[in-house]
């Protein structure tokens, strides 16, 4: 099923690419059909709009791998957060993290309730750009494009499997290295290296394996210390391509219970963030829906 809807949105991006002109740039960058009263660029030049203060682009797969690819060409560096309700909520009580998205290139619509919540704002044309399904289409791309890939994180041999099996499915792919840091933080020194060693393998693209709030800190940090590279967060992607984790069936994905079937398999490590930090980001949604209908209400005499 994983093939499936990697497979068909790699066909659309080809497809979108080959055919789309500048008069249908809605078709990559959804406009707003209504007033957003949280809309934003933040730091790109994407439209996005502001959930519970932290902006998520409006987007749909081939405008995100267009994107990507203009910057590949113009060796511009530049770092995409990969969003979901988790990293919504993580940002309600650290700053600096809400601030690395006002910062960002890009950051695209992971999760369903983000998509819904999007189209819910005006922007009907909205896709999910998840992590494992931007993987696939960059990589199949790329076989035409030349852009080069380099995978950093993991559980150790992770990495290396990912990309074996990416090279596998996508034969002309140019992956130019693959390396996993250790869980504890790295020294200045260790770090410097780390990084020197992937700078001098010339990747185009890093794709950032840390887990989230992690690698959205290293890919703030490390912005420019790789030139002309694009760093993606992309986290969990790396265990659903190395296979070492079976992504949900293609009916969850669609349907936004993508969620549970993560939450089974994984119960002990995502039961809080699944449990706990979902319901409170639906509160406080709701929350804030409400106080601005009261807002709108006109006053009552006394």
């Amino acid at each position: 099923m994983v093939m499936v809807v990697e497979a068909s949105a790699l066909v659309d991006v080809a497809s979108h690419l080959r055919t789309a002109g500048p008069a249908e740039s809605g078709i990559f960058f959804p406009q707003p059909a209504s007033i957003d009263a949280d809309r934003t660029r933040a730091g790109s030049a994407i439209l996005a709009t502001r959930i519970l203060g932290v902006p998520v682009n409006a987007l749909t797969m081939a405008g995100a791998v267009e994107t990507i690819l203009g910057w590949v060409e113009r060796r511009t560096s530049n770092y995409i957060c990969v969003r979901d309700v988790h990293g919504i909520m993580l940002g309600q009580d650290d700053p600096a993290f809400t601030d690395i998205h006002l910062r960002a290139g890009m950051i695209t619509p992971d999760g369903m309730p983000l998509v819904w919540i999007l189209k819910s704002r005006g922007y009907k044309q909205t896709e999910r750009v998840c992590g494992s399904d931007l993987v696939a289409a960059l990589c199949g791309v790329s076989q035409d494009s030349g852009a080069r890939h380099y995978f950093y994180g993991g559980k150790p041999g992770v990495a290396e499997r990912m990309a074996g099996e990416l090279k596998r499915r996508f034969p002309a792919l140019q992956i130019v290295g693959t390396s996993t840091p250790p869980f504890r933080p790295l020294t200045p020194d260790e770090d410097a290296t780390a990084t020197e060693q992937i700078a001098a393998a010339t990747p185009d693209i890093v794709w950032v394996g840390l887990s989230t709030p992690k690698q959205e800190y290293w890919m703030r940090d490390h912005l420019g210390r790789i030139p002309g590279a694009t760093l993606i967060g992309i986290g969990a992607a790396f265990d659903f391509h190395a296979g070492d984790v079976k992504r949900a069936p293609l009916w969850m994905q669609r349907s936004g219970f993508e969620w549970l079937h993560r939450l089974l398999s994984e119960p002990r490590r995502l039961w809080r963030r699944y449990l706990v930090m979902a319901p409170y980001f639906v509160w406080l949604m709701g929350r804030n829906r409400l106080v601005r209908k009261l807002k709108k209400m006109p006053a009552t005499p006394g």
